[in-house]
Order: C-alpha cells, then structure tokens, then sequence
C-alpha cells in the first residue's frame, strides 16, 4: 500500500538517516547496550546532521517539518534498535513539542536552539514510584515562594534521566484542587539546579542502551519564568499530547515487528532440520504468513493515523486501539519468531533475543494496554 504522507523529501532524508546511522550506531550499539546509554557525542552528531527536532521552526533552527519526518526518524532508530529510538523520539516527538506548543518566545529563543543541535537533551517526568498511569495522584509538589517555584518529590522510570540537561516535571500546584487533575502544572527544571539529583541507571530487562533513571527533587528552586503555560493546566497540556506519544509508540512498534520478520525470514531459510530448511515446515510457513499478515492489517492502520494526525484530527481513541494492538503484536511476533530461532534464539549473539526483551515494555510505557481500552470503552459509551 503506497504510503501518501511520504514524498520524495521524506525519501531522501530516510536515506541520508540510514547513511549516517549504518557508520555511527551500527558499530557501536552493543557498547551502547553494555553502557546502558547512547553516548552526548552521538546525539550531537544526530543533531549535525539535521535528524534531531526537525518539526522546529526555522526561527528557531529547525527544518520546519512536517509530521512524516518524524515517522521516517522512529522507524529507521528502531531498526538499529528500540533503545535507540525509545531516547531520541521521546525528546524529538514527545518532550520538545511540549516547549514548541505551550512555551513563551523565551523560552523557546532559550531551550529550543540546543535541543535541536543535540547540546542538551531533554526528558519529561510523569511517573512516580507509587503512581503511574494515574496521572491526577501524583504527589510531586511545587510551591509558590516570591518569585519561584519550589518542588519536592520523586519521579522514576524516567527516559534519558541519566543524560537530561532539561526535564519537563509534572508537579502538583494545587494540593486542594477537586477534582485533583485540575492542580496539575508542569514546570522544567534543568540540571545542575541545586537539590536536583538523579538517580543510578535502572536495571531494565530490556532496551538497555535507552538511559533510564530516577529523578529527585528535595527543594529545587526553579523561577516562575520555568512554568510551561499557566499554572494548573498541565494536565490538559498532557492529554493533548499524549495521541502523538501513543502514536509513535505505535510506529516503532511496527518497525520492529518488520525488523523481526525480516531477520526470521532469513534465519529459516538457512536453518537445516532432517535434511532440509525449517523454512520449507508447514508450521513455520504458517506462523510467518500469520504474522506477515497481522503486521501488514496494522501498518495500514497506523499509517492512516498518521496522515490524520498530519491534517490535525483528534484520533485518540483510534490512537489507543493502535498502540494496544500493534505493541501486543510486536511482542507476539518476537515471542514466536524466537521459538523459530530455536535454541539459538535464546542466545544473546542473535538479535532476536535482544528484540524479545525490547518489546516486552510497549504495552506498558505511554499508558499501559489496560489503560488503552478502558479509553475505547468509554468512547463507546460502557
């Protein structure tokens, strides 16, 4: 099915992403994987080239670009690995708009220009140690004092923690308001702020090369000048945000779906069993033509999102029911597509042992799978 949001432009940055990525992170990424983050040097790199924040505004330093670059960047990380793309897009697609849509012309003259050349990377902190897809009941203060904001908590499970220069940190300002999500603001703190602290890398099953960290805050004094729009609406801020997270969750979810067939497909096909290829088994030609058939039923599905989020639509329960589907298949066609590896399968040498335990959190981070359908149920009325 041709893919119409694409053009020629789309194209010819894809081929100078892949260019660039097949000489800088190839090579590299099992070192990424074993240091448990993608190193500044590279992220610098990336933003040489033009491939960080492209949607920016010229006035600004970036490319002005639309929607489909974005979608070209999250496919081709994924490809290298789920890791990489996990760090890059959340600060290319899902913190940076933040700043784009709701900052002031300061504060976008400030952080912006850097966040494109890759001299600070940025991060935003939602979860909690006792609060995840319960958003209204985070307990992550910031009070009023003359000029400045004051906050104290603790966020964790926080993507690029480790390496953050700026972080967008979901407080509560409002400690009476009822119904509690009205309180909600969301202030950026920047590192090197006194009483701001990050914790070691966390130990994840997977995406080990996407730094992962806690964040604590113990009386951090960030000025009134760091609220992103007005006070109290951050929760409104994140709910309209949160179709474009859950979508690009969604597109990198298909390419590693595509990135594990494809490495299954050539796998079977030289794998000697009782004197001929496993690929020539029935039950292997099945399971493969049942996944090749799943992924293409969701690549449509998100691509067709994705041009109706390019023309501004409001999409977010289809959003839900792509990224509750397409990430529960990812982790069936890497479950199944390591039982055809056999053995060697289980060994980490293979890729595919690594792309198992890559897709094992999709269905939890950007709202859990549970979450997803309780959105659609209550869009039908249930």
């Amino acid at each position: 099915m041709k893919r119409t949001f694409l053009k020629e432009e789309h194209e010819m940055f894809r081929a100078s992403l892949q260019k660039f990525l097949e000489k800088e992170a190839v090579p590299f990424y099992e070192k990424w994987e074993v240091d448990k983050q993608v190193p500044r040097s590279f992220w610098k790199k990336l933003g040489k080239q033009g491939f960080l924040c492209p949607q920016v505004e010229e006035e600004y330093g970036g490319l002005d670009a639309d929607f489909g670059f974005a979608v070209v960047v999250a496919e081709e990380l994924d490809k290298i690995g789920t890791g990489l793309a996990s760090g890059i897009s959340l600060h290319n697609d899902i913190t940076i708009p933040y700043i784009e849509e709701f900052g002031t012309k300061e504060q976008k003259r400030r952080w912006l220009p850097k966040a494109i050349t890759g001299e600070m990377i940025s991060a935003i902190a939602m979860t909690e140690p006792g609060t995840g897809s319960d958003l209204a009941n985070i307990k992550t203060t910031a009070v009023k004092d003359g000029d400045s904001y004051i906050i104290n908590g603790e966020k964790t499970f926080i993507t690029n923690g480790y390496l953050s220069d700026l972080v967008v940190v979901v407080c509560k300002t409002d400690q009476q308001a009822e119904p509690k999500h009205r309180g909600i603001s969301l202030l950026v703190v920047e590192a090197g702020t006194p009483g701001f602290k990050k914790g070691k890398k966390l130990n994840k099953v997977g995406q080990h090369a996407n730094d992962t960290c806690e964040l604590i805050f113990e009386d951090v004094r960030v000025p009134k000048d760091n609220l992103l729009g007005q006070e109290n609406k951050g929760f409104y801020y994140l709910m309209q945000k949160l179709q474009q997270e859950r979508l690009i969750v969604a597109i990198q979810s298909i390419a590693s779906v595509e990135r594990i067939l494809d490495l299954t497909v050539d796998y079977v096909k030289e794998r000697k069993a009782f004197g001929k290829s496993i690929g020539s088994f029935q039950n292997t030609q099945f399971k493969l033509a049942e996944l090749k058939t799943e992924l293409e039923l969701g690549k449509t599905f998100v691509d067709r999102l994705v041009q109706e989020h390019m023309e501004k639509e409001d999409i977010v329960n289809e959003v839900s029911m792509a990224k509750w589907w397409v990430t529960d298949l990812a982790k069936k066609a890497a479950a199944e597509c390591m039982q055809l590896h056999g053995g060697y399968g289980y060994m980490e040498e293979y890729e595919i042992a690594r792309r198992y335990r890559d897709t094992a959190v999709n269905t939890i981070y950007a709202g859990t799978n549970e979450i997803m359908k309780g959105i659609i149920a209550k869009n039908m009325g249930l």
